[in-house]
């Protein structure tokens, strides 16, 4: 995968030196809060650089890493569509790097991968998520009830979201 120029963000292909520096964005509160993990950190964001399925960018702003995008694709001809994910170091929350990152990735995964639907799921009660992807075209589809459990073990819910080709806000 060749690097994307966004607006005001850089996403390049995820390396092992960029590790220590998305541990701890992983390790924030806010982040952890979302993206939960065991006490090596480290070692989950090298595994998801192994994960096949799973497609890491580092997303940079200003020569710096903010955080990680990432997405997987499901190959099906049926059912073809691509998943997106990400965080973003908590320092740079409400500077709208979040919407330029999933516009970049959305518009290489329609433009160039030939993707006409991707999804993204975050928890049901992440406002600032839910309208960061509603910048870039994202509509609401429903809420995947008990979807995921939390840091204090009971389940929550996340709102299933999707963005056909031709809706995409570039």
């Amino acid at each position: 995968m060749t690097v994307l120029q966004g607006a005001s963000v850089v996403l390049r292909p995820t390396v092992e030196e960029d590790v220590p520096a998305l541990a701890a964005i992983r390790a924030t509160p806010e982040v952890r809060a979302r993206w939960r993990g065991e006490d090596d950190l480290a070692a989950e964001v090298a595994g998801d650089l192994q994960d096949p399925d799973t497609r890491c960018l580092t997303v940079i702003h200003e020569e710096r890493i903010v955080g990680m995008i990432q997405w997987y694709a499901e190959e099906e001809a049926d059912y073809r569509h691509a998943g997106i994910d990400l965080f973003l170091d908590p320092s740079v929350h409400g500077r709208g790097l979040g919407t330029a990152a999933v516009r970049t990735l959305a518009c290489h995964l329609v433009d160039v991968q030939g993707h006409h639907r991707l999804i993204i799921d975050p928890a049901a009660d992440n406002a600032a998520a839910i309208r960061c992807y509603t910048k870039v075209g994202f509509q609401p589809v429903g809420i995947m009830r008990q979807y995921e459990r939390g840091p204090d073990g009971t389940w929550h819910d996340s709102l299933l979201m999707d963005l056909l080709a031709a809706e995409l806000v570039r």
